[in-house]
């Protein structure tokens, strides 16, 4: 049997009871629903997915392909790119068992002070859309569900559960709801995801905006699944929230069925959720006999690499790259280029097998070069697990841990081996609830002799003890109050103490912790590690600038990590963490061949950029990370991307700076001026514009014509490789009007398309314009008559001639 039509979903309705029903809107545990056999229903199973699936644990013994941050993919400035990522992730999730991925993240970047910003596309409206739309598609086309989130106005971390975030109604139509629009009217999402946040003074699960316009106007027929613990009362119920996640706890079950017998909630409401879930079902092949569509093969490993490629932004050379022939000696310095931060923290995090660092890459791109490696400055803050080639577990003999989970009464609930001394439970068959005590052994053999920062990260009392001797005994409180406090957060102890190189010592492990109430009862973060080595940072300076001094060509990598970028808080400046600043300085005064390699996942504050041979821009790189930067620093492949977002030159010119709430509320008072549309206001000129970037080769575009059609305006233009090898541009299309009575943004993305050019080669580009890219919202879509004009540019902060064209009040 199979129930995919709107009738045959609502006589299945018409089956269950009320409890049932009702039991069906909230999830049967952390990852998946309700089940119902007598009516061929299955668990729908959901999964964090927006760089990766991690599927339904947190574990290293089930590794996931790391792809790059959405901040790289959209630097790509390529559709196929995106829907292509969508079928990696599509394919990751069905070997995962995972029926719906909880991404893209589409929320905007109206400030590189967002802790999620690596999370999330761009800080333009159109370039997010379209991206979305395409990996939308490019997992649902083979039957997995994608979630777009969070809806809506989810642009900070700062208070996220409890603030207003205040939005008129212009800009949340024409600036933050433009890419759900898309991902649902052109790309048909089967979820989508309300956020935390209230929007306006209203709780985003309980908001009529998931009504009108996501249903009423967009014709939305998936499921609303709320962000975990997202749903909070009963008006949600009322609402067009459909999924209370996660479960069992949580605000609707019984107090839900109680509420429509009492006529507070009508039962058609819960009708109308159980045949989105159904729907939601038959879509995926979790309803009767639906059968789930097969996944066409895909090299997800290679399109890690191929998709970092594609997104590494080439903002400065002075012709040294590509480092072709290769130099005799290279120095690789920076600790993220031994370390690399491939991505950010928080939920998005997937455990890949392996990854490649920039040293290992750099070392592959260039085997004929010697290649030699220098720290320079520290860059990691917390603790990092101890490396697993220094562990044995004392049971196998192999290397790992030993782990026990124990309850209240000493009894045994887990008992395992493990390969890493860190660990999340995040949902999964764990008893997390039940238990009480965490205990790990392992035999540590360290590589090194001296002086080493060791300790633990947890919330309750830990306790570290070597060979019999306790070195650390210590409470450790949660760092905030919301979900990210014990998982994204955790409180890090810790003790110096010295060791010796080659030397085994007995090391063990213990957590006293109490469960988290309700649906987090089954969420914990636990560890064991070595903090950062501070011993000598002048001297790790100086090694660092004598081998820039001796090398031919400097590979200098800096960059942030998972608690400068990550989800559950916000940033306080843009500043590189460490000294990573005088290390730039001082390799770039010793050596100006030096290649700038920038590891983050959002913007950061460059000073000495200005002295660098060339400056490359590679986020967070996904587990390919170091063959796609030797890729590009070799010219085997060139970098593909433009900036999705302004980077500021100074912190000071960053027009939108607050992130942080007042007294519960955060105001948009920039309104629709969000990114560069808010730098063309200020007057202010960035180190970076949006759309900036370059490759290998160079390109000439001819000033374009436009030639009206239905419901469009068709623009070509004609773009000629003038340069030797093959390589990419972007065409951009930026749209203005002046002297408009409106308030408008100086110019806004219109249109872009991505080209390939062999040497000498030119091709006709035609850019679709939709005739509401003139528009402004008024209570309707308005269209101000007169003369707008269209022109290409190299970024939003360069454009060329304009053309222009007549827009009436009636576009059609």
């Amino acid at each position: 049997m199979t129930a995919i039509d709107d009738g045959g979903l609502r006589e299945l309705v018409g089956r269950l009871t009320l409890e049932e029903k009702v039991a069906l809107l909230t999830g049967r545990d952390f990852w998946s629903t309700v089940p119902v056999t007598s009516i061929g229903l299955r668990s729908i199973v959901f999964s964090d997915g927006p760089s990766g699936v991690r599927g339904p644990v947190w574990d290293e013994r089930s590794p996931s392909v790391s792809l790059p941050s959405a901040s790289a993919l959209s630097a790509s400035w390529d559709r196929m790119v995106a829907a292509e990522y969508g079928h990696a992730s599509a394919s990751e999730a069905r070997r995962k068992g995972v029926d719906v991925v909880l991404g893209p993240t589409i929320n905007l970047h109206r400030s590189p002070l967002a802790g999620r910003h690596f999370e999330a596309f761009s800080e333009d409206p159109l370039l997010t859309a379209e991206l979305a739309a395409a990996y939308v598609d490019g997992v649902q086309r083979f039957g997995v569900a994608a979630t777009p989130k969070h809806y809506i106005a989810n642009d900070f971390e700062t208070e996220r559960f409890t603030a207003s975030a205040e939005v008129d109604e212009r800009t949340l139509r024409e600036v933050y709801l433009r890419a759900f629009e898309t991902a649902v009217v052109q790309a048909h999402a089967w979820a989508v995801m309300s956020s935390y946040n209230s929007v306006n003074g209203v709780t985003a699960s309980e908001h009529e905006l998931l009504e009108t316009p996501l249903n009423s106007e967009w014709g939305f027929d998936g499921v609303v699944v709320s962000d975990w613990t997202g749903v909070r009362s009963i008006a949600a119920a009322r609402a067009s929230q459909d999924l209370a996640m996660p479960g069992p706890e949580g605000p609707w079950g019984d107090p839900l069925v109680e509420a429509v017998r009492a006529g507070e909630v009508d039962e058609s409401a819960i009708d109308r959720k159980v045949v989105r879930i159904l729907r939601l079902a038959a879509r995926v092949g979790a309803l009767g006999d639906a059968q789930a569509l097969p996944v066409a093969p895909v090299d997800s490993i290679r399109f890690a690499r191929d998709s970092e490629i594609a997104g590494t932004v080439l903002v400065a050379n002075d012709g040294i790259l590509p480092l072709d022939p290769a130099p005799a000696r290279i120095a690789v310095i920076g600790y993220n280029a031994r370390v690399a931060r491939f991505q950010g923290g928080g939920s998005a995090t997937v455990l890949p097998e392996c990854v490649v660092s920039p040293l290992a890459g750099v070392r592959a791109a260039f085997p004929g070069s010697r290649v030699d490696y220098a720290l320079g400055a520290v860059v990691q803050d917390g603790l990092t697990d101890i490396p697993l080639e220094e562990t044995r577990n004392p049971r196998t003999g192999e290397q790992g841990v030993r782990l026990r989970l124990l309850g209240a009464d000493g009894e045994v609930l887990v008992d395992e081996d493990r390969f890493a001394s860190s660990w999340v439970w995040f949902g999964g068959d764990a008893p997390i609830s039940r238990g009480r005590t965490l205990e790990v052994v392992t035999e540590w053999t360290p590589a090194d002799s001296g002086e080493v920062e060791i300790g633990f990260t947890g919330v309750g009392r830990g306790r570290l003890v070597r060979d019999g001797q306790t070195l650390l005994d210590q409470v450790a409180q949660a760092d905030g109050e919301d979900l990210g406090a014990s998982l994204l957060s955790p409180s890090t102890c810790t003790v110096r103490t010295s060791v010796e190189a080659g030397r085994t010592y007995a090391l063990e492990f213990r957590l006293d912790y109490e469960p988290a109430d309700g649906a987090l009862g089954g969420v914990l973060s636990a560890g064991f590690g070595l903090g950062p080595d501070l011993s000598d940072p002048d001297e790790l300076l100086a090694e660092a600038e004598i081998l820039a001094a001796e090398s031919d060509v400097v590979v200098l990598v800096v960059g942030t990590n998972s608690r400068v970028e990550s989800e559950g808080r916000d940033r306080a400046d843009l500043d590189l963490p460490g000294r990573q600043d005088e290390l730039a300085r001082r390799v770039l005064a010793a050596n100006p061949r030096t290649v700038v390699v920038v590891n983050s996942g959002s913007p950061v504050l460059l000073p000495w950029a200005d002295a660098a041979a060339a400056v490359l821009l590679t986020w967070f790189g996904g587990q390919e990370y170091g063959h796609a930067l030797g890729d590009i620093l070799s010219g085997a492949a060139e970098p593909g991307g433009r900036l999705p977002t302004t980077w500021p030159r100074e912190f000071e010119d960053l027009p939108v700076r607050n992130v942080t709430p007042h007294e519960g509320r955060l105001r948009y008072d920039e309104g629709i001026h969000v990114g560069y549309r808010a730098w063309l206001r200020s007057g202010r000129t960035p180190r970076f514009w949006f759309g900036e970037g370059r490759g290998y080769t160079t390109f000439e575009t001819t000033t374009p014509t436009v030639r009206p059609e239905a419901d469009e305006h068709l623009l070509t233009t004609t773009v000629t490789n003038t340069g030797a090898r093959r390589g990419k541009h972007v065409v951009q299309v930026y749209a203005s009007r002046p002297d408009s009575a409106i308030d408008r943004p100086v110019r806004w993305l219109a249109g872009f398309a991505p080209v390939w050019l062999d040497p000498g080669e030119r091709a006709e580009v035609h850019i679709r314009i939709p005739k509401r890219t003139f528009a402004h919202w008024d209570r309707g879509w308005v269209y101000e008559p007169g003369e707008f004009a269209l022109a290409i540019g190299a970024s939003a902060g360069d454009v060329g001639e304009s053309v222009r064209l007549v827009v009436g009040q009636d576009p059609s």
